[in-house]
């Protein structure tokens, strides 16, 4: 830890859920604004939603975790995921739930201790936003 900032590093095991298992870390370590710095391994089942798109895409088939990216905080998070194929094809969106471990994930979580996260209805999105506050 170096006072304004607290680095967490863990492991994924195969058939964990990627987004619900980072909630429940943020959860139980209650993060009040956590980053992934990085994360590799791989994937069994992929349910992402594409910028833009309404419909939800699921794919069950090993995909290697190129990165993952985004905000955590408790109960809240926004991920985007980028993921590869057996030939190399690169592809990735928004995370959802049921995203499933295939052999591992190694993670890094950072903390900035200073901050404080929280998300709004934004009224020129319309969208829940990610609003950055300073804790007291």
């Amino acid at each position: 830890m170096t006072g304004q900032q607290e680095i967490f590093a863990f492991r994924l095991k195969p058939g964990q859920d990627l987004k619900l298992s980072l909630l429940d870390f943020a959860a139980q370590k209650k993060l009040k604004a956590a980053y992934i710095i990085t994360c590799v391994g791989s994937l069994q089942t992929a349910h992402l939603r594409m910028a833009g798109a309404k419909i939800k895409k699921k794919w069950e088939e090993k995909l290697e975790i190129v990165s993952l990216t985004g905000t955590l905080f408790e109960g809240e998070c926004h991920l985007h995921i980028s993921l590869s194929t057996e030939l190399g094809n690169v592809f990735g969106g928004h995370m959802l739930d049921g995203c499933l471990i295939n052999s591992t994930a190694e993670i890094v979580v950072d903390e900035a201790k200073h901050l404080f996260f929280s998300r709004e209805k934004d009224a020129d999105t319309g969208y829940t936003e990610l609003v950055v506050t300073n804790r007291q």
